[in-house]
């Protein structure tokens, strides 16, 4: 169903199309940069030059790569919340706070009525997707987790803050599809937080997507998706991309008791260990993959966005990724 939902919104990809969770490794001049901006020793004009010239070296990377489905790197972009918060009305940016490692974000604060003043990553995608003939997607942080990774001091609960994104993050999807995108990934990765809000991040995104022409990805990373599986798969999306390759493949268990019934980017690359992994370790994480997943409905990408990797490092990963993909098209795919 899936499939053919992508068959729908005109696009036709090979069996076991590749692509990236979202974010590349910011090049060193985009790092230095960001930091003169910061300190006001750089206009915006000057910082949008050299990140759109990361953009390019990025697409360009992919398209040599041999990726079937591309991503604009995120060279502009620095916490996937507090980008967002940053750019919409009703967030004031609060104290640093922890993500995960020495990794720290600038937790934004609801203090008034969320409102997207209007198109965010729309200029963004519209310059990548003019630099290449394969689909770019549009990439977008989804309300649970905008809402769950922000304080709240302005609406009376987390579901009417949830709510009250998802209607402006469903603008934003559609000033996307209007663009001409035809995949739109809402990442996702609070969504097993707290498993007794599930039903209402569900409703969140129905708010999001609904009726709107696009093949629509979730991206859930490290999470405890015990928890909420298998009613995560009533998320109105056509594709999970899931983080398994750092967990062991553990999710396999979870998928051979109760079926995965939709598209599944399985994550087959660790993007949170330095090893670039081999194309016969790859090819060997896709072969399990294929045990509980129908080769039409499989997707191969990272376990997560590549960001924290050194340039070189995401390079060789994907290389390897590639290769194996490569090699299981040639010799041909059985479960």
């Amino acid at each position: 169903m899936s499939r053919a939902r992508l068959e729908r919104v005109g696009l036709t990809l090979p069996l076991l199309p590749t692509s990236t969770v979202g974010s590349f490794p910011k090049l060193d001049y985009v790092l230095e940069a960001r930091a003169k901006f910061a300190r006001k020793e750089m206009t915006r004009k000057e910082l949008d030059a050299l990140e759109r010239q990361a953009t390019e070296f990025w697409i360009e990377q992919q398209e040599e790569i041999g990726l079937d489905v591309l991503v604009d790197g995120e060279q502009y972009r620095g916490d996937m919340v507090a980008y967002f918060a940053d750019i919409m009305d009703g967030f004031e940016m609060g104290g640093l706070v922890r993500s995960y490692g020495n990794r720290y974000y600038h937790k934004p604060i609801i203090v008034g009525k969320v409102k997207r003043p209007g198109p965010i990553t729309v200029t963004w995608w519209k310059f990548a997707q003019g630099l290449t003939s394969k689909p770019v997607k549009g990439m977008l942080t989804g309300p649970y987790t905008i809402m769950d990774w922000s304080f709240n001091d302005y609406y009376p609960d987390r579901k009417a803050a949830c709510f009250a994104l998802a209607t402006e993050i469903r603008k934003e999807v559609e000033s996307l599809v209007e663009a001409g995108a035809k995949i739109v990934q809402i990442d996702e990765p609070a969504l097993s937080v707290r498993p007794e809000e599930l039903h209402f991040a569900l409703e969140a995104m129905h708010i999001v997507t609904d009726g709107i022409p696009a093949y629509f990805i979730t991206h859930i990373c490290y999470g405890a998706f015990e928890f909420i599986y298998p009613k995560m798969l009533d998320l109105p999306v056509d594709n999970f991309d899931l983080e398994m390759s750092n967990s062991g493949l553990d999710l396999i268990s979870l998928f051979e008791k109760d079926p995965f019934t939709k598209d599944l980017s399985f994550g087959v690359l660790d993007v949170h260990s330095h090893v670039i992994e081999t194309p016969t370790i790859v090819r060997e994480r896709i072969e399990k993959a294929l045990q509980v997943i129908q080769p039409e409905a499989l997707w191969v990408d990272p376990d997560c966005g590549l960001k924290t990797r050194a340039v070189e490092e995401a390079q060789g990963k994907l290389r390897s990724m590639v290769a194996a993909v490569r090699e299981l098209r040639e010799t041909g795919i059985s479960r």
